[in-house]
């Protein structure tokens, strides 16, 4: 039987709701646009559309994955971040919201001609919105994962920064050379915390990406004093954090030689980012 658009989202958004998703209208309406090609509008405007039976059949077995908690973002194999569209899978994090406050507080000192290191990539979300944002800047872009790369690159062509983006497949650090920026949103949550999050995150986003160890600050204990073989005098070390790690963090970079270290809250008022200037 052939349906009406509306009639549709109205049966994806209660087969969600159903099955306890917290999103289930926003889910609903974007899958529903990703599996028919269409956008916000029609939904507003043109509800009484038809549904072809080929269509709704796969709106039907996406709405199936999204009840198994697969993240919207992996089902439609992209996410928008920073007001761009960057292709994601189960091999990289999902672009957050909270690190935009990351890209939004380095865009405050890059200038023309600056050079950036982006460690633990993913999908080169921070690196490239960096470069789109500026002038006539490069980034080198590290991660363990070769899929995440391969992910990171793709993004980079997509967005046609692919000759000002070189990515890097190394732990952490890549080969000896100077930057005015290092940046980074590395693996923070603690290893007992994984468990205790939401399905979507726990169960399918790549958990290399999300342990930081028992007290999820390995990686500052790497990053903070590593970094400052990389930077030029005065260069800056930026880094997202979880909610209750700035004071840890900042202490440890103050400990580093790194001075003006301030700790920077997202929009809903927690500590998201930590930044100094080396000298």
């Amino acid at each position: 039987m052939v349906l009406e658009y509306s009639a549709l989202y109205k049966e994806g958004e209660e087969a969600l709701r159903n099955a306890n998703i917290e999103d289930a209208s926003l889910d609903a309406r974007l899958l529903l646009e990703f599996v028919c090609g269409t956008d916000h509008n029609t939904l507003l405007s043109h509800g009484d559309l038809e549904v072809s039976e080929e269509k709704t059949a796969a709106f039907r077995k996406i709405i199936d994955e999204r009840k198994q908690r697969i993240p919207v973002a992996y089902l439609l194999g992209k996410w928008d971040f920073m007001g761009l569209e960057f292709d994601v899978t189960s091999d990289v994090l999902i672009p957050n919201q909270d690190t935009e406050t990351l890209v939004e507080e380095v865009l405050k000192v890059m200038h023309d001609g600056m050079r950036l290191l982006d460690l633990c990539t993913g999908s080169g979300c921070i690196a490239l919105s960096l470069l789109h944002y500026s002038n006539d800047t490069t980034a080198v872009a590290t991660d363990i994962s070769e899929k995440a790369l391969a992910i990171a690159e793709r993004n980079a062509g997509k967005l046609g920064l692919t000759d000002r983006f070189d990515a890097v497949c190394t732990d952490i650090f890549p080969a000896k050379e100077k930057f005015d920026i290092v940046v980074s949103n590395p693996p923070y949550i603690p290893t007992d915390v994984i468990n205790t999050l939401a399905p979507e995150v726990k169960e399918f986003e790549p958990y290399m990406a999300l342990d930081g160890s028992a007290d999820g600050l390995e990686f500052y204990r790497k990053i903070i004093p590593g970094a400052k073989e990389y930077l030029y005098t005065s260069g800056y070390l930026f880094l997202e954090i979880g909610y209750d790690q700035g004071e840890a963090v900042s202490s440890m970079m103050k400990e580093n030689g790194y001075r003006n270290v301030e700790v920077i809250k997202d929009l809903g008022g927690n500590d998201r980012v930590v930044m100094g200037c080396f000298y």
